[in-house]
């Protein structure tokens, strides 16, 4: 099997993907446990209506920014991490692929919890044996690792096979559930938790990272159009799907638990091996993203080895407890984690032909001005966030959005810092003979 994922170069041609399969993966990524979990708490939190609401407006959001992002991955070749070196220079890019390996190392470990708590539900449900939590989280923390070790080509053989039956365990989950239980509870009362400004921001939040990442699976397309439309399908779908599902079975269905929800409509056993398969391809591509992002720092870091060892603190963490921080740490990763895509982006836009935008270019040791538009871009975020939703101030709104106005803020700063650049390096360039010119006038 081909082992090498290009993670200091190009894919070549030849190794390229048509969109649909590109968009596959991040259906198949979107589809998971923690997206279950989220549609569960908005629907407890909040009045159907506007759960339904901010689920597909946050899904819109993710999906438009995706074609962005995606589109710089498939044009420029790299990895998210080798734009990180690109954008913030050969020290500023090691620092920003480090915070993005810890990010995914700790989304990992969060998604291996929720992995090992719905297993344990299931497999209790079923053979009435209790087992320690902390079994079935290392047991599918360690799965997910060897598939991300094999790298890109494991990830889309597993999620040709976890699509279609996800969607179709999802879809007819939903009709049971309304055919035995009808409507009524779309419509019962709840105490409102969530400002639908939050409720955004938590439905952004859970896939911002995925996003922001999306130049990892984007260069595999053919062309920078399908890694568009990849994009869009997949980020708009992926995440949109699972979280509707849930809002509709936590609702219909009053429970709380996912696996208890599809046990009740007699679909437990088939749920257990889609639900897995689901959890499955979401967090090998975490662990596989934290790879390529940490072996980007030097050319001695080799991603299979790095895939292992950063699997394995994964796993750990996950065993010690990680899923219960999941809340405050996906609204810490769309504060932190955001901004960088919006100074890529407007990086991209503004110098794209610029040489470092090569794969392999010389590149400077620190862009200090792009490091200034990512911290600006995360003042923004702390700054608009409602203390109620996350962490943050609450000074002041924007869009109500607090991962979108940090990814908004740093792309703006960027290009106001880089007309601020451009012009004092104009005034600095004096002609040697300008002055004597002056004279003989």
């Amino acid at each position: 099997m081909q082992l090498t994922d290009y993670e200091h170069g190009v894919v070549p041609l030849d190794q390229r993907k048509n969109w649909f399969s590109i968009a596959a993966v991040w259906v198949a990524i979107g589809i998971d446990l923690s997206g279950a979990f989220l549609g569960i708490e908005l629907a407890a939190g909040m009045d159907f209506g506007s759960a339904l609401a901010a689920t597909m407006l946050g899904s819109l959001l993710l999906g438009l920014l995706a074609m962005c992002t995606a589109y710089v991955g498939a044009s420029s070749g790299l990895s998210a991490a080798m734009i990180s070196r690109a954008v913030f220079g050969k020290a500023g890019g090691a620092i920003l692929a480090l915070a993005i390996s810890i990010s995914l190392v700790g989304w990992f470990s969060v998604q291996a919890g929720f992995f090992g708590v719905n297993a344990q539900s299931a497999f209790s449900a079923l053979t009435g044996f209790d087992i320690p939590v902390q079994v079935f989280v290392a047991v599918g923390g360690v799965l997910m690792v060897l598939t991300a070790f094999w790298g890109y080509r494991s990830i889309n053989r597993l999620s040709a096979l976890a699509v279609p039956l996800l969607l179709i365990l999802l879809v007819v989950g939903v009709i049971v559930a309304f055919v035995t239980r009808g409507t009524d509870g779309l419509t019962a009362e709840v105490t409102p938790l969530f400002t639908f400004g939050g409720a955004v921001s938590l439905v952004m939040g859970i896939f911002i990272l995925g996003v922001v990442l999306a130049p990892d699976m984007a260069r595999w397309a053919k062309t920078p159009r399908q890694a568009m439309a990849a994009g869009f399908v997949g980020f708009f779908f992926g995440n949109s799907i699972i979280l509707v599902v849930a809002l509709l079975l936590a609702r219909v269905l009053d429970q709380t638990d996912l696996m208890a929800m599809f046990f009740a409509i007699s679909l437990g056993g088939a749920a257990v091996i889609v639900l897995i398969l689901a959890q499955w391809t979401t967090n090998t591509t975490n662990v596989y993203s934290a790879g390529l992002a940490f072996s980007s720092i030097s050319p001695k870091f080799r991603r299979r080895t790095v895939t292992a060892v950063l699997g394995a603190i994964g796993v750990l963490l996950g065993v010690l407890g990680a899923v219960d921080y999941f809340v405050p740490f996906i609204l810490l990763i769309g504060t932190i984690i955001a901004p960088f895509g919006g100074v890529y982006l407007a990086s991209f836009l503004a110098e794209r032909r610029a040489a470092r935008w090569a794969p392999g270019a010389a590149v400077a040791r620190v862009e200090s001005w792009a490091i200034a538009a990512w911290a600006l871009g995360i003042l923004a975020a702390f700054a608009t966030t409602n203390p109620l939703d996350g962490p943050g101030f609450g000074w002041f709104t924007l869009t109500t959005i607090s991962a979108l106005d940090g990814l908004l803020v740093s792309f703006v700063a960027y290009l106001v810092l880089f007309g601020v650049r451009r012009m004092l390096s104009q005034n600095r360039t004096v002609t040697p003979d300008a002055p004597a010119t002056e004279v003989a006038a």
